[in-house]
């Protein structure tokens, strides 16, 4: 049984899913007004690690997630570019398709885009409208009214007060209430519009997810995942949305993962301190990325520094370097069929609110005795071998080449002056030596010349930073 953080209900919950052994699963994809970053990453790889979780519990699942097409920022950015809005958007959700394929994360069932969806959008605010939950203005907007939805702030537990002091200040006079907020937008001039009942104009944000979510599944679905960001006003919005028109439940289960902070601080464009994919890509390889962010529980924030994706490569090239010493001394043809201690553990801990720390504290003792079973020239060894392998593709770790794995993080130290090489060296002799003072100095020297020194039990790494 997988039992899974329920945020509508704020406990730890068995999960049932609507209708059998179907679920139909839904997470917000990214609005595609510039690069993606390591946040984009980090909830694009935990959901589709939770879809690949019930499949392998025996769920048939349909996984859908939405690119936001049409927004401000698109359109202030296409402007800036001097470019359509609607090219601008499909060239960044090229960009990024490619560089989640880069770091390995399985596209979902269903894509969606809000622009694909613009029929079907002004036909739900149509009926909201006629439902008495939604009402037109003169200038052409159409606004949502917050308080004839008696349930407004179950998710996020505000009452309409705390629900009030959480939004903006909004400047349009024929608006309700300020907790009123917009399903459509009346177009200003030079902006891309769409003709409906109420003039030309485009959707607002949080109609496009309650009205993706009811083309690619109907009335309810199982799950519906975000960034703990989108809790409020995002996800309430849609639940009002949705709910006000179906008069059913839109969603039994809300997931919602932490937040990334980069040393300490929300990642921003004003603190220059966001991680951009592209960059992140050519530094590191996707299974030292997913080793870093994975060691943390989806539910919390996870404080990024550079420490953690450094010591994440020194983990994976020390386990890549025993498989592929498995590989060159053993027929690793010779499968294993039957499941292993290591898979009935790991797979008990995904099961348990998908805890990938825990299930990645297992693969230090495994791969100790790994070593010592190589070391013993014992077979059994193969045994531990396809555990690993079997257990982890889960996470989407130990599934590339071990040979180009290990070349590819040694490139990285390639090139590198004899003179650091040198200083090196004197470092781990000093630290053998127990001259930690000096040894500290020198590791120091080396940052400030941009080299980085990953220590292990018996060696060390340098690498350039």
């Amino acid at each position: 049984m997988i039992k899974l953080y329920n945020s509508l209900t704020r406990r730890k919950e068995n999960f049932l899913p609507l209708n059998e052994n179907n679920v139909k699963m839904y997470a917000c994809g990214i609005t595609v007004s510039g690069n993606a970053h390591i946040g984009h990453l980090y909830q694009a790889m935990i959901y589709d690690i939770i879809r690949k979780v019930l499949v392998k519990e025996g769920y048939k699942v349909t996984y859908a997630r939405n690119y936001t097409d049409i927004d401000d920022k698109i359109i202030a950015k296409a402007n800036e570019l001097n470019v359509d809005a609607g090219e601008y958007a499909q060239k960044m959700i090229e960009k990024i398709d490619r560089e989640m394929k880069y770091f390995q994360v399985d596209e979902p069932d269903i894509w969606l885009k809000a622009t694909e969806n613009i029929d079907n959008i002004i036909d739900f605010v149509s009926k909201l409208i006629d439902k008495g939950f939604a009402y037109a203005t003169k200038n052409g907007d159409v606004y949502y009214s917050v308080e004839k939805f008696h349930k407004y702030g179950a998710l996020s537990n505000r009452n309409l007060e705390d629900a009030q002091n959480g939004y903006r200040i909004d400047n349009d006079e024929e608006k309700q209430s300020p907790l009123d907020f917009a399903l459509w937008k009346s177009a200003k001039e030079g902006e891309p519009y769409w003709i409906s009942p109420w003039g030309k104009g485009r959707p607002g944000w949080h109609i496009e997810c309650s009205t993706m979510n009811m083309a690619a599944f109907g009335e309810q679905i199982d799950i519906h995942g975000g960034g703990r960001d989108l809790i409020f006003p995002h996800h309430e919005n849609e639940i009002a949305q949705t709910e006000a028109l179906t008069g059913k439940q839109f969603s039994k289960y809300w997931i919602h993962n932490g937040l990334i902070k980069v040393d300490g601080q929300k990642m921003s464009k004003s603190l220059g301190n966001t991680i951009i994919l592209e960059d992140l890509e050519k530094i590191y390889l996707p299974e030292v990325v997913k080793f870093a962010l994975l060691q943390n529980s989806y539910r919390s924030d996870l404080n990024i520094t550079d420490s953690n994706f450094k010591q994440a490569e020194k983990h994976i090239y020390s386990f890549y370097k025993i498989l592929k010493a498995i590989e060159e001394n053993f027929d690793v043809s010779k499968g294993c069929g039957v499941e292993s201690e290591l898979e009935k553990e790991v797979n008990e801990a995904l099961k348990d609110d998908f805890n990938t720390p825990k299930a990645l504290s297992y693969l230090f003792e495994t791969f100790k005795n790994m070593q010592k079973k190589l070391n013993e020239n014992d077979e059994s060894v193969l045994e531990d071998y396809h555990s690993v392998k079997n257990s982890y593709k889960i996470l989407g770790l130990f599934i590339n080449d071990a040979k180009s794995v290990i070349e590819f993080i040694d490139s990285k130290t390639e090139d590198i002056p004899e003179e650091i090489k040198n200083m090196a060296e004197e470092r781990w002799n000093a630290k053998k030596n127990r001259d930690f003072a000096k040894a500290d100095e020198l590791r120091n020297v080396l940052l400030e010349k941009g080299y980085t020194i990953l220590d292990s039990k018996e060696d060390y790494k340098l690498q350039k930073n």
